[in-house]
Protein backbone atom coordinates (compact mmCIF):
# COMPACT_ATOMS: atom_id res chain seq x y z
CA UNK A 1 0.00 0.00 0.00
CA UNK A 2 1.43 3.49 -0.69
CA UNK A 3 2.49 5.36 2.03
CA UNK A 4 -0.56 7.88 3.35
CA UNK A 5 0.07 11.62 2.84
CA UNK A 6 0.25 13.68 6.24
CA UNK A 7 -2.37 16.12 4.96
CA UNK A 8 -2.35 19.59 7.33
CA UNK A 9 -5.76 20.93 7.33
CA UNK A 10 -5.61 24.62 8.16
CA UNK A 11 -8.74 26.18 9.74
CA UNK A 12 -9.84 29.07 11.69
CA UNK A 13 -8.52 32.30 11.72
CA UNK A 14 -8.13 35.58 12.17
CA UNK A 15 -10.97 37.03 9.45
CA UNK A 16 -14.61 37.57 9.91
CA UNK A 17 -14.98 34.62 7.97
CA UNK A 18 -13.53 32.18 10.81
CA UNK A 19 -17.16 30.33 11.44
CA UNK A 20 -17.66 29.74 7.79
CA UNK A 21 -13.86 27.91 7.93
CA UNK A 22 -14.27 25.37 10.51
CA UNK A 23 -17.66 24.53 8.22
CA UNK A 24 -15.30 24.07 5.56
CA UNK A 25 -12.72 22.33 7.27
CA UNK A 26 -15.25 19.95 8.82
CA UNK A 27 -16.70 19.00 5.22
CA UNK A 28 -12.94 18.47 4.02
CA UNK A 29 -12.36 16.33 6.92
CA UNK A 30 -15.13 14.00 5.86
CA UNK A 31 -14.64 13.70 2.53
CA UNK A 32 -10.67 12.18 3.18
CA UNK A 33 -9.76 8.73 2.61
CA UNK A 34 -8.17 7.79 5.52
CA UNK A 35 -6.55 4.73 3.35
CA UNK A 36 -4.82 8.06 1.37
CA UNK A 37 -4.25 10.70 4.36
CA UNK A 38 -3.17 11.16 7.79
CA UNK A 39 -5.34 14.08 8.69
CA UNK A 40 -3.45 16.39 11.03
CA UNK A 41 -6.63 19.12 11.70
CA UNK A 42 -4.67 22.49 12.60
CA UNK A 43 -6.59 25.59 14.07
CA UNK A 44 -6.02 29.32 14.00
CA UNK A 45 -7.71 30.63 16.87
CA UNK A 46 -9.72 34.03 16.34
CA UNK A 47 -5.98 35.92 18.54
CA UNK A 48 -4.56 34.23 15.98
CA UNK A 49 -2.48 31.43 17.56
CA UNK A 50 -2.20 28.38 16.43
CA UNK A 51 -3.35 24.83 17.48
CA UNK A 52 -3.40 20.88 17.02
CA UNK A 53 -4.83 18.09 18.25
CA UNK A 54 -7.51 15.27 18.21
CA UNK A 55 -7.81 11.75 17.10
CA UNK A 56 -8.83 10.21 14.11
CA UNK A 57 -11.75 8.49 15.62
CA UNK A 58 -12.81 12.17 16.93
CA UNK A 59 -12.77 13.44 13.45
CA UNK A 60 -14.52 10.73 12.09
CA UNK A 61 -17.30 10.31 14.54
CA UNK A 62 -18.10 14.41 14.87
CA UNK A 63 -15.51 16.63 12.82
CA UNK A 64 -17.24 19.93 13.82
CA UNK A 65 -17.22 19.05 17.35
CA UNK A 66 -13.39 18.04 17.12
CA UNK A 67 -12.32 21.18 15.49
CA UNK A 68 -14.05 23.39 17.81
CA UNK A 69 -12.12 21.20 21.19
CA UNK A 70 -9.20 21.63 18.86
CA UNK A 71 -9.45 25.72 19.11
CA UNK A 72 -10.18 25.37 22.60
CA UNK A 73 -8.43 23.36 24.46
CA UNK A 74 -5.37 21.85 21.62
CA UNK A 75 -1.75 21.69 21.22
CA UNK A 76 -0.05 25.42 21.39
CA UNK A 77 1.95 25.35 18.44
CA UNK A 78 3.90 27.49 15.63
CA UNK A 79 4.21 27.22 11.81
CA UNK A 80 8.23 26.61 10.90
CA UNK A 81 10.02 28.93 8.17
CA UNK A 82 12.68 26.89 8.12
CA UNK A 83 12.69 24.12 5.02
CA UNK A 84 14.93 22.19 7.55
CA UNK A 85 11.90 21.46 9.46
CA UNK A 86 9.19 22.24 7.88
CA UNK A 87 6.01 21.59 9.93
CA UNK A 88 4.49 22.46 13.48
CA UNK A 89 6.55 23.24 16.64
CA UNK A 90 4.53 22.58 19.98
CA UNK A 91 4.80 25.63 22.69
CA UNK A 92 4.93 25.27 26.16
CA UNK A 93 3.37 22.42 28.18
CA UNK A 94 1.31 20.09 26.04
CA UNK A 95 -2.32 20.59 27.09
CA UNK A 96 -6.10 18.62 27.82
CA UNK A 97 -5.15 16.56 24.67
CA UNK A 98 -2.69 13.86 26.17
CA UNK A 99 -3.61 11.38 23.08
CA UNK A 100 -3.16 14.20 20.71
CA UNK A 101 -0.96 13.38 17.75
CA UNK A 102 2.59 14.69 17.91
CA UNK A 103 2.79 18.29 16.57
CA UNK A 104 6.17 18.44 15.51
CA UNK A 105 6.15 15.90 12.80
CA UNK A 106 6.57 17.22 9.21
CA UNK A 107 3.41 18.12 6.92
CA UNK A 108 3.58 15.97 3.50
CA UNK A 109 1.09 18.74 2.34
CA UNK A 110 -1.18 21.41 3.46
CA UNK A 111 -4.74 22.63 2.84
CA UNK A 112 -5.41 25.54 3.61
CA UNK A 113 -9.41 25.80 4.61
CA UNK A 114 -9.25 29.56 5.65
CA UNK A 115 -11.54 32.55 4.05
CA UNK A 116 -10.57 36.13 3.81
CA UNK A 117 -7.76 38.31 5.61
CA UNK A 118 -4.61 36.41 7.38
CA UNK A 119 -5.40 33.36 5.02
CA UNK A 120 -6.77 33.71 1.54
CA UNK A 121 -4.70 36.97 0.95
CA UNK A 122 -1.06 35.49 0.27
CA UNK A 123 0.10 35.54 4.27
CA UNK A 124 -0.41 32.09 5.29
CA UNK A 125 0.96 31.23 1.76
CA UNK A 126 4.08 33.15 2.44
CA UNK A 127 4.85 31.07 5.36
CA UNK A 128 4.78 27.98 3.48
CA UNK A 129 6.56 29.46 0.85
CA UNK A 130 9.56 30.10 3.29
CA UNK A 131 9.08 26.60 4.73
CA UNK A 132 9.00 24.60 1.81
CA UNK A 133 5.80 22.80 2.01
CA UNK A 134 3.45 22.12 -0.39
CA UNK A 135 -0.26 23.54 -0.19
CA UNK A 136 -3.52 23.26 -1.98
CA UNK A 137 -4.61 26.43 -3.60
CA UNK A 138 -3.32 29.72 -5.37
CA UNK A 139 0.25 31.11 -4.62
CA UNK A 140 0.76 34.18 -2.95
CA UNK A 141 0.74 36.67 -5.66
CA UNK A 142 -2.80 35.33 -6.37
CA UNK A 143 -4.13 35.12 -3.42
CA UNK A 144 -3.01 38.52 -2.83
CA UNK A 145 -4.54 39.84 -5.78
CA UNK A 146 -7.81 37.40 -5.76
CA UNK A 147 -8.26 39.33 -2.22
CA UNK A 148 -7.77 42.66 -3.06
CA UNK A 149 -10.81 43.77 -5.16
CA UNK A 150 -9.32 46.59 -6.81
CA UNK A 151 -6.12 45.00 -7.82
CA UNK A 152 -7.94 41.86 -9.05
CA UNK A 153 -10.02 44.26 -11.58
CA UNK A 154 -7.36 46.16 -12.55
CA UNK A 155 -5.70 43.06 -13.66
CA UNK A 156 -8.59 42.21 -14.87
CA UNK A 157 -9.52 44.75 -16.64
CA UNK A 158 -5.35 44.99 -18.18
CA UNK A 159 -6.23 41.67 -19.64
CA UNK A 160 -9.49 42.49 -21.40
CA UNK A 161 -11.92 41.09 -19.37
CA UNK A 162 -14.96 43.17 -19.41
CA UNK A 163 -15.23 44.68 -15.26
CA UNK A 164 -18.37 47.09 -14.05
CA UNK A 165 -16.86 50.65 -13.33
CA UNK A 166 -15.72 51.19 -10.02
CA UNK A 167 -13.68 53.70 -7.44
CA UNK A 168 -11.18 53.40 -4.83
CA UNK A 169 -11.94 55.43 -1.63
CA UNK A 170 -9.15 55.04 0.98
CA UNK A 171 -10.61 55.27 4.98
CA UNK A 172 -8.27 58.05 5.51
CA UNK A 173 -9.51 60.24 2.17
CA UNK A 174 -13.13 59.61 2.85
CA UNK A 175 -12.20 60.76 6.78
CA UNK A 176 -10.91 63.57 6.03
CA UNK A 177 -13.09 64.71 2.38
CA UNK A 178 -16.61 62.79 2.48
CA UNK A 179 -18.17 65.64 0.54
CA UNK A 180 -15.70 65.20 -1.91
CA UNK A 181 -15.86 61.73 -2.50
CA UNK A 182 -19.94 61.89 -2.25
CA UNK A 183 -19.78 63.92 -5.48
CA UNK A 184 -16.97 62.02 -7.18
CA UNK A 185 -18.54 58.85 -6.80
CA UNK A 186 -22.17 60.31 -7.93
CA UNK A 187 -20.51 61.59 -10.85
CA UNK A 188 -18.65 58.60 -12.24
CA UNK A 189 -20.92 55.93 -10.35
CA UNK A 190 -24.56 57.21 -10.12
CA UNK A 191 -26.91 55.60 -8.30
CA UNK A 192 -27.65 52.05 -7.33
CA UNK A 193 -24.29 51.07 -6.45
CA UNK A 194 -22.53 49.11 -4.40
CA UNK A 195 -19.68 49.18 -1.32
CA UNK A 196 -17.28 46.75 -0.20
CA UNK A 197 -14.02 46.39 2.05
CA UNK A 198 -11.66 45.49 -0.57
CA UNK A 199 -10.25 42.61 1.23
CA UNK A 200 -12.87 40.53 2.57
CA UNK A 201 -15.01 37.74 1.00
CA UNK A 202 -18.71 36.33 1.73
CA UNK A 203 -20.11 39.17 1.25
CA UNK A 204 -19.44 40.44 4.61
CA UNK A 205 -19.32 44.36 5.30
CA UNK A 206 -20.71 44.62 1.70
CA UNK A 207 -24.16 47.27 1.51
CA UNK A 208 -26.07 48.26 -1.59
CA UNK A 209 -26.72 51.71 -1.71
CA UNK A 210 -29.84 53.05 -3.79
CA UNK A 211 -29.41 56.99 -3.40
CA UNK A 212 -27.05 59.48 -1.85
CA UNK A 213 -28.55 59.35 1.73
CA UNK A 214 -27.57 55.86 2.06
CA UNK A 215 -23.61 56.21 1.11
CA UNK A 216 -21.98 57.61 3.83
CA UNK A 217 -23.51 54.29 6.48
CA UNK A 218 -22.51 52.12 3.59
CA UNK A 219 -18.59 53.47 3.49
CA UNK A 220 -18.30 53.65 7.14
CA UNK A 221 -19.78 50.39 7.58
CA UNK A 222 -17.54 48.84 4.79
CA UNK A 223 -14.10 50.85 6.30
CA UNK A 224 -14.51 48.99 9.79
CA UNK A 225 -12.98 45.53 8.00
CA UNK A 226 -10.86 47.35 5.41
CA UNK A 227 -8.85 50.73 5.08
CA UNK A 228 -9.62 50.22 1.06
CA UNK A 229 -13.21 50.57 -0.02
CA UNK A 230 -14.89 49.60 -3.39
CA UNK A 231 -17.17 51.24 -4.73
CA UNK A 232 -18.77 49.77 -7.65
CA UNK A 233 -21.71 50.80 -10.28
CA UNK A 234 -24.96 48.90 -9.19
CA UNK A 235 -26.86 47.12 -11.68
CA UNK A 236 -29.92 44.74 -12.34
CA UNK A 237 -28.20 41.38 -13.27
CA UNK A 238 -28.22 37.73 -12.80
CA UNK A 239 -25.33 35.85 -10.27
CA UNK A 240 -23.15 33.06 -12.22
CA UNK A 241 -20.47 31.22 -10.79
CA UNK A 242 -17.98 29.11 -12.55
CA UNK A 243 -15.26 26.61 -10.84
CA UNK A 244 -11.90 26.46 -12.38
CA UNK A 245 -9.28 23.86 -11.03
CA UNK A 246 -5.70 23.07 -12.56
CA UNK A 247 -2.63 24.54 -12.85
CA UNK A 248 -0.68 25.88 -16.21
CA UNK A 249 -3.91 24.39 -18.16
CA UNK A 250 -6.56 24.98 -15.97
CA UNK A 251 -10.13 23.79 -17.08
CA UNK A 252 -13.77 25.14 -15.62
CA UNK A 253 -16.39 23.34 -14.66
CA UNK A 254 -20.50 23.78 -15.52
CA UNK A 255 -21.56 27.19 -14.80
CA UNK A 256 -24.21 27.83 -12.40
CA UNK A 257 -26.71 30.74 -11.18
CA UNK A 258 -27.19 31.88 -7.35
CA UNK A 259 -30.76 33.05 -6.87
CA UNK A 260 -30.15 35.01 -3.55
CA UNK A 261 -33.50 35.00 -1.46
CA UNK A 262 -32.62 38.76 -0.32
CA UNK A 263 -31.96 41.52 -2.50
CA UNK A 264 -28.20 40.22 -3.88
CA UNK A 265 -26.14 37.28 -2.05
CA UNK A 266 -24.95 38.85 1.56
CA UNK A 267 -23.31 37.48 4.03
CA UNK A 268 -27.50 36.57 5.28
CA UNK A 269 -28.91 35.15 1.98
CA UNK A 270 -25.38 33.14 1.82
CA UNK A 271 -25.49 30.79 5.61
CA UNK A 272 -27.99 32.05 7.90
CA UNK A 273 -31.06 32.48 5.94
CA UNK A 274 -33.07 29.99 3.74
CA UNK A 275 -34.29 30.07 0.53
CA UNK A 276 -31.44 31.23 -1.50
CA UNK A 277 -31.45 29.10 -4.70
CA UNK A 278 -28.55 27.26 -6.73
CA UNK A 279 -29.16 26.55 -10.30
CA UNK A 280 -26.76 23.76 -11.78
CA UNK A 281 -26.41 24.49 -14.14
CA UNK A 282 -27.57 27.55 -15.04
CA UNK A 283 -30.04 28.53 -17.35
CA UNK A 284 -27.78 29.75 -20.35
CA UNK A 285 -27.33 29.55 -24.10
CA UNK A 286 -24.61 27.33 -25.25
CA UNK A 287 -22.74 30.76 -26.20
CA UNK A 288 -22.87 32.07 -22.53
CA UNK A 289 -22.07 29.22 -21.35
CA UNK A 290 -18.91 29.13 -23.03
CA UNK A 291 -18.03 32.56 -22.89
CA UNK A 292 -18.47 31.71 -19.01
CA UNK A 293 -16.50 29.11 -19.11
CA UNK A 294 -13.68 30.92 -21.44
CA UNK A 295 -13.88 34.14 -19.16
CA UNK A 296 -13.40 32.03 -16.00
CA UNK A 297 -9.74 30.28 -17.42
CA UNK A 298 -8.41 33.77 -18.63
CA UNK A 299 -9.54 35.71 -14.98
CA UNK A 300 -7.78 32.96 -13.09
CA UNK A 301 -4.75 33.15 -15.37
CA UNK A 302 -4.80 37.09 -15.28
CA UNK A 303 -3.97 36.46 -11.43
CA UNK A 304 -1.44 33.44 -12.17
CA UNK A 305 -3.63 31.02 -10.30
CA UNK A 306 -3.19 27.71 -9.39
CA UNK A 307 -5.31 24.58 -7.91
CA UNK A 308 -8.75 26.22 -7.57
CA UNK A 309 -10.98 28.97 -7.84
CA UNK A 310 -14.29 29.87 -8.48
CA UNK A 311 -14.97 33.12 -10.65
CA UNK A 312 -18.08 35.25 -10.55
CA UNK A 313 -19.82 36.99 -12.65
CA UNK A 314 -22.67 39.73 -13.19
CA UNK A 315 -25.21 38.89 -16.19
CA UNK A 316 -26.63 41.82 -16.93
CA UNK A 317 -30.64 41.21 -17.03
CA UNK A 318 -30.71 44.87 -19.32
CA UNK A 319 -28.57 44.37 -21.93
CA UNK A 320 -27.66 41.13 -22.06
CA UNK A 321 -24.08 42.10 -20.91
CA UNK A 322 -21.69 39.50 -18.90
CA UNK A 323 -18.91 41.00 -16.71
CA UNK A 324 -16.44 39.17 -14.38
CA UNK A 325 -16.83 40.57 -10.30
CA UNK A 326 -14.57 38.50 -8.52
CA UNK A 327 -12.21 35.43 -8.26
CA UNK A 328 -12.41 33.53 -5.07
CA UNK A 329 -8.91 31.85 -4.82
CA UNK A 330 -10.26 29.22 -1.27
CA UNK A 331 -14.11 29.02 -1.97
CA UNK A 332 -16.27 27.94 0.33
CA UNK A 333 -16.12 23.83 0.58
CA UNK A 334 -19.27 23.31 3.02
CA UNK A 335 -21.68 21.26 1.93
CA UNK A 336 -23.97 24.07 0.30
CA UNK A 337 -20.85 25.30 -1.31
CA UNK A 338 -20.42 26.56 -5.32
CA UNK A 339 -17.03 25.30 -5.75
CA UNK A 340 -17.57 21.53 -4.90
CA UNK A 341 -21.16 21.29 -6.55
CA UNK A 342 -20.14 22.62 -9.53
CA UNK A 343 -17.56 20.24 -9.97
CA UNK A 344 -19.81 17.29 -9.35
CA UNK A 345 -22.04 18.73 -11.79
CA UNK A 346 -19.11 18.45 -14.06
CA UNK A 347 -18.25 14.74 -13.07
CA UNK A 348 -16.03 15.12 -10.33
CA UNK A 349 -16.91 14.33 -7.15
CA UNK A 350 -16.24 15.92 -3.87
CA UNK A 351 -13.81 13.02 -2.45
CA UNK A 352 -12.06 13.13 -6.46
CA UNK A 353 -11.96 16.86 -6.38
CA UNK A 354 -9.94 16.88 -3.18
CA UNK A 355 -7.41 13.98 -4.56
CA UNK A 356 -7.06 16.59 -7.49
CA UNK A 357 -6.26 19.46 -5.37
CA UNK A 358 -4.08 17.66 -3.52
CA UNK A 359 -2.28 16.15 -6.67
CA UNK A 360 -2.42 19.66 -7.93
CA UNK A 361 -0.44 21.42 -4.80
CA UNK A 362 2.71 18.36 -5.10
CA UNK A 363 2.89 18.98 -9.36
CA UNK A 364 3.14 22.94 -8.79
CA UNK A 365 5.70 22.44 -5.72
CA UNK A 366 7.74 19.72 -8.10
CA UNK A 367 7.49 22.83 -11.40
CA UNK A 368 8.91 25.23 -8.38
CA UNK A 369 11.79 23.04 -7.21
CA UNK A 370 12.87 23.46 -10.69
CA UNK A 371 13.82 26.89 -10.33
CA UNK A 372 17.08 27.88 -9.15
CA UNK A 373 17.70 30.71 -6.65
CA UNK A 374 21.72 30.68 -6.42
CA UNK A 375 23.74 32.13 -9.08
CA UNK A 376 26.22 29.27 -8.41
CA UNK A 377 23.96 26.59 -9.67
CA UNK A 378 22.09 25.71 -13.08
CA UNK A 379 18.48 24.49 -12.43
CA UNK A 380 17.49 20.71 -12.76
CA UNK A 381 16.19 19.68 -15.85
CA UNK A 382 17.28 22.44 -17.46
CA UNK A 383 17.70 21.67 -21.64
Amino acid sequence: MPKRLRLGILFGGRSGEHEISLISAASVLRALDPRKYEAVPIGITREGRWRVGSTPQQLAQAPERALTGILESGQVVTASADPGRPGLIPIGNRTALPEAASADQRLDVVFPVLHGTFGEDGTVQGLLELANIPYVGAGVLASAAGMDKDAMKRLFRDAGLPVVKWVLVLRNDWESHPGAWRRRIARGLGYPLFVKPANLGSSVGISKVRGPGELSAAINRASCFDRKIVVEQGLDAREIECSVLGNDHPQASVPGEVIPVNEFYDYEAKYLKEGSQLVIPAKLSRRLTRQVQDLAVRAFRAIDGSGMARVDFLLDRTRGTLFVNEINTIPGFTPISMYPKLWEASGIPYPELIDRLVQLALERHREKERSSFRLDEEPPGRV
